[in-house]
């Protein structure tokens, strides 16, 4: 079954089960897929569609951020909400050791030196942690090893 057609399916569930919260983030997100769709004039695969979600969780992320240095809780328990929703769709993330191990052997296989050298690395990591890892997360620890 595709990510679309899962996606789908969770509003249906949805529906009938009355749980708004997930409902409103379902239909956010299959809004976002229609939007970008209309914008590339083609229909997204399941990696495309992933691009979307992650989009959105890096979204919700900085509300979150942002709604606690504002002191605003109820709008962090429900960006938090709808987070939970969205990282439901993705793939199982990676952990930081996980993401530490890929980023040594890429650095390895790339021969990267120093700093200098992190756009190349991030290039050769791009695909392997597309959806599965936070991009901050990434190159945060990118840097880290590189220096």
């Amino acid at each position: 079954m595709s990510l679309t057609e899962q996606l789908t399916e969770a509003m249906k569930q949805a529906m009938k089960a009355r749980d708004d919260l997930r409902l409103s983030a379902v239909r956010m997100i299959r809004s976002a897929v229609k939007n970008r769709e209309i914008e590339l004039k083609t229909a997204l695969d399941d990696q495309g569609v992933i691009e979307v979600i992650s989009t959105l969780v890096k979204q919700r992320r900085e509300s979150i951020r942002l709604y606690q240095e504002g002191n605003r809780p109820d709008l962090v328990e429900k960006e938090q909400a709808e987070l939970a929703v969205l990282l439901g769709f993705l793939p199982a993330q990676l952990s930081t050791e996980e993401i530490s191990a890929l980023v040594s052997q890429v650095i390895a296989e790339t021969g990267a030196q120093g700093i200098k050298d992190m756009g190349r690395v991030m290039k050769a990591l791009a695909p392997l942690t597309s959806g599965k890892a936070d991009g901050k997360t990434v190159s945060d620890i990118v840097r880290q090893q590189l220096s």
